[in-house]
């Protein structure tokens, strides 16, 4: 039913992960495969491509559905529907930023210090070139074909490219100036075929699992037992997605509690309650999880 356009790059082995996460592996012949399948039938054809080209092929029809990033979707400016944000990227959960850069010891220490005539590499020519207008200058803006932090200072003056930590600027001596967008990654879809109500409720039940799986990762399912006594305190400290389950102990010799915690918070929760008396206390891995 659906022609889905998948990530080729630095995206690349994140988004295979999260499909296969999502029971919807995506198959090739070989690693280099441009073409692929997953067994699953909503999805008729899979394309693995560049997400710069991604929202235009989306646009165009040529696709159902691809994933791309917001960054992308802007500097093509396509006209496309996004479905929704799915929060990963090459190596964690935060959204890339897209940032100016110069040299550690350039003069320029805020946008405001730019000039008419300042250099600029980069490969969103589009998005540098909308900053500068909205800054009231007029840039050189060359389109860079990679290596971009290599062009400054002897080819340009500052950089305009994405991070997802800021170490790989900072190891470059680079110094980022300013953000001019934090985009996450997102799941788009071709206008026409968000009209169809057969592949747009196709196309929800893709980002449904897609989303499940990643707001798993963030999640642990936590059990324990209660006595009776210590129940509403327990009840007070537990955080959960909505409300937490709560069932009686064989002979009424206390409460089984459980609920979907925020994995980060497990260090903190685990130990106030032993203290407050549970026992029999599990931290569970989830493989999925939709409010």
């Amino acid at each position: 039913m659906l022609k889905l356009a998948l990530p080729k790059g630095s995206l690349e082995e994140a988004t295979m992960k999260l499909f296969a996460d999502a029971n919807l592996t995506v198959r090739r012949l070989t690693a280099r495969s441009y073409n692929a399948t997953i067994n699953d039938k909503r999805i008729s054809e899979v394309c693995i491509l560049r997400p710069q080209e991604i929202p235009s092929y989306v646009a165009d029809g040529l696709f159902d559905m691809g994933i791309t990033g917001r960054d992308w979707i802007l500097e093509t400016n396509k006209q496309v529907e996004s479905l929704g944000e799915l929060p990963y990227s090459k190596s964690t959960s935060q959204p890339i930023r897209l940032v100016l850069a110069v040299a550690d010891n350039s003069h320029i220490r805020t946008k405001e210090e730019l000039q008419d005539g300042v250099r600029i590499s980069t490969e969103y020519v589009e998005l540098a070139r909308r900053y500068c207008d909205s800054l009231g200058i007029t840039a050189k803006i060359d389109f860079s074909y990679g290596a971009t932090e290599a062009k400054v200072p002897d080819i340009a003056d500052a950089i305009v490219d994405v991070t997802e930590t800021g170490r790989s600027i900072a190891a470059a001596n680079l110094r980022i100036v300013d953000t001019i967008i934090t985009s996450y990654t997102e799941l788009i879809a071709n206008p026409g075929s968000a009209a169809d109500s057969h592949k747009k409720q196709a196309m929800q039940q893709i980002h449904t699992l897609l989303s499940g799986v990643l707001t798993a990762r963030e999640k642990l399912l936590v059990k324990v037992n209660v006595p009776n006594s210590a129940l509403d305190s327990v009840i007070d400290i537990m955080p959960c997605m909505k409300s937490p389950t709560v069932s009686k102990l064989f002979k009424e010799a206390g409460y089984a509690v459980e609920a979907v915690v925020p994995r980060e918070q497990i260090n903190v929760l685990i130990p106030e309650l032993h203290d407050l008396g549970a026992t029999d206390i599990l931290a569970i891995p989830i493989s999925m999880a939709v409010p």
